[in-house]
């Protein structure tokens, strides 16, 4: 067996660039001013529907998601070999929604014996992720006004007692910071790396284009295209997800929901309405942030902080957006009118309030604005100061004893750098992924080909979440190597695979995930796409069982419990400290996160509408000097 792998030798996360757009001029005109834009964007709670749920509501803490009540969705993504949905609805941990999880119930896979995967004492397919939004149809905005007009709707899964709590996610949320290094983003992948000013799905989406103002008054359809962008291909995502932050049919423009409403007959989340793009029409004439504190030393947003009222000192989102990016994608005085057979005109600016199909240029670009100021400001959050990269810089005080013994542990025996590779940790990264973007093993008489950064290692049957397995919305394969299989390489993904794919190769698609940079790690529990795994220990246990599911990914490691302890050590040398103090450039606005509902998953309030009463967490606004940080989940490490 051969592996054509490329071989990266750990080095500081300070050697590599930052990816970034080439054409990323053509757009913006003012970095900084776009990146106070996407910091204000990320955590402002106005975007959701709710008026409460921001991007920031699910990656708070270290970039990720500290909360245990309210934190658990069933199996929904299970799927029959037949590749027909098949989700399960049965929650086997707690036995209902909004559970507060303890300690005791990791892992969900749990052994008599951590060494030997046949000493099962039980299994439970649940998922440890993030609450989002209650599910609710929706009805339109109210221009100025942050929670939108929705109409409840009974949820099936997510209620306690026939009261609706909030929707919980079908992955662990993973961390964003560093996140700017991934080629592909989410889990799956779906996010892709060509950002087509509209959607997540880049080139996938034949119908996806902005408009362009080449003179004040004359418009035109464009597509654009922007590479090193996923994180603006997975900004753009969550906003209109009904799991995450939206009522459903509440789009940017009019393509389904990715989600959508959970499917009455199934139970499975399918797509939902289609509706014309609604969210710039509230969002652009509000104060940023208007619902938040910004402390007055804050490392972005100093200049504008109006504490101790709350929001930014510039009066709307229209002038962040016109001080970030350049005038052809937002000034005009026409105006883009969207006609009842989804068809698009253009027509001069009445002397009237816009009609519901009426957009201005800012408003009907929004989704650019939203997708590449979020990625500027997430590209300022890398931590490249852990005590690994003080080692790797010639500091070598900065790791003790311990940890240089698990650093060769993890370089070596444990076989962690097979994945976890070069400066990134991890193969899924730009400056990997561009020098393989399919992965190939040559094995006698067979050619084994994969995604390149996604791997099935176990963590769960495969049928329960197929991965990068799953398809797009148009569908398409979300596996890279399936599309060089079909030929649609190219035309999708913007360039030539770096090889053949036939169909006398194996393709290794189904149940493959993302592998994720490792840095914070001891800060970003729980752990893999499921949640199911609490601590450090547990992972390695793990690792070191080669899975619990017969995948044959793994390697046989036979560590040592010292050995084990060795690694978690150096896991933890991970650990940058100005993530862990919420210092510059980790520091933040308030936010109010929802944090379960008052009762537990056998009672809840009813508020009269429907929906369960909410509680509140408050992550009080911290300035560039940092705080004390904030305990990690179910105060793991």
């Amino acid at each position: 067996m051969s592996a054509q792998v490329i071989s990266r030798p750990l080095a500081s996360l300070k050697t590599v660039t930052v990816p970034e757009p080439d054409n990323l001029t053509e757009f913006v005109s003012n970095k900084l001013a776009a990146i106070k834009l996407g910091k204000a964007l990320f955590w402002d709670m106005q975007v959701g529907s709710d008026g409460v749920t921001a991007c920031a509501s699910c990656h708070f803490h270290a970039g990720a998601d500290n909360r245990s009540k309210n934190q658990i969705a069933p199996g929904l993504l299970q799927i029959n070999s037949d590749r027909t949905a098949n989700p399960d609805t049965v929650f086997n941990v707690g036995g209902a929604p909004n559970y507060q999880l303890k300690p005791e119930d990791f892992p969900f896979h749990q052994l008599s014996n951590p060494n030997d995967k046949s000493t099962v004492i039980s299994d439970r397919n649940d998922v440890v992720s993030s609450q989002g939004i209650f599910n609710s149809e929706f009805v339109d905005v109210i221009p100025g006004k942050a929670e939108d007009r929705v109409k409840s709707i009974p949820d099936p899964v997510f209620n306690v007692g026939g009261t609706n709590v909030r929707r919980v996610e079908p992955r662990n949320t993973p961390t964003v910071i560093n996140s700017v290094f991934n080629f592909r983003n989410f889990w799956d992948g779906r996010a892709q790396e060509i950002f087509n000013g509209v959607n997540e799905f880049g080139l996938r989406d034949p119908n996806a284009s902005v408009v362009k103002a080449t003179t004040p008054s004359h418009l035109e359809f464009v597509k654009v295209s922007l590479n090193h962008s996923s994180l603006a291909s997975q900004a753009v995502g969550p906003p209109l997800s009904s799991f995450e932050m939206s009522a459903d049919g509440r789009t940017f423009e009019e393509i389904g929901d990715k989600f959508g409403t959970i499917d009455k007959k199934t139970h499975s989340a399918g797509k939902g309405k289609k509706l014309p793009r609604k969210l710039a029409k509230k969002l652009l004439p509000l104060r940023p942030l208007g619902k938040q504190i910004v402390d007055p030393q804050d490392s972005v947003l100093a200049t504008e902080s109006r504490s101790p009222q709350p929001g930014l000192q510039t009066a709307t989102y229209n002038q962040l957006i016109a001080q970030a990016f350049k005038p052809e994608w937002w000034k005009s005085n026409r105006i883009i009118r969207v006609n009842p057979d989804g068809s698009r005109t253009f027509a001069n600016k009445p002397d009237r309030s816009l009609e519901t199909k009426e957009y201005t240029l800012m408003e009907y670009n929004f989704p650019l604005f939203f997708g590449l100021a979020v990625q500027m400001y997430e590209s300022t959050l890398i931590s490249d100061d852990t005590p690994l990269d003080r080692f790797l810089e010639g500091d070598k005080t900065a790791l003790n004893e311990k940890q240089q013994s698990g650093k060769l542990l993890f370089e070596g025996k444990a076989q962690c750098t097979v994945c976890h590779n070069g400066a990134e940790l991890s193969v899924a990264s730009v400056s990997a992924v561009q020098q393989q973007r399919i992965g190939i093993i040559n094995v006698p008489n067979l050619k084994v080909l994969f995604d390149n950064g996604f791997f099935n290692i176990g963590v769960r049957p495969t049928l329960e979440d197929p991965g990068v397995g799953s398809n797009d919305p148009f569908g398409n394969p979300l596996s890279e190597t399936q599309l060089a299989l079909l030929g649609t390489f190219k035309q999708l993904l913007g360039s030539e695979p770096n090889t053949t794919v036939g169909s006398n190769d194996l393709l290794v698609i189904d149940g493959g995930f993302k592998t994720p940079g490792l840095r914070n790690v001891a800060l970003t529990a729980p752990y893999f796409h499921s949640g199911g795994y609490l601590t450090l220990r547990q992972v390695v246990d793990f690792y070191n069982r080669r899975g619990d599911f017969p995948q044959g990914a793994l390697g046989d490691i036979k560590l040592t419990d010292d050995e084990k302890d060795h690694l978690v050590a150096f896991l933890e040398a991970l650990t940058d400290e100005r993530v862990k103090y919420e210092k510059a450039p980790f520091d933040h606005p308030q936010l109010f996160v929802p944090n379960g509902h008052p009762g537990d998953f056998t009672s809840v309030a009813n508020d009269g509408k429907g929906k369960a009463t909410d509680s509140f967490l408050e992550i009080s606004a911290i300035g560039k000097n940092g705080g004390t940080g904030s305990p990690n989940f179910l105060a793991t490490q």
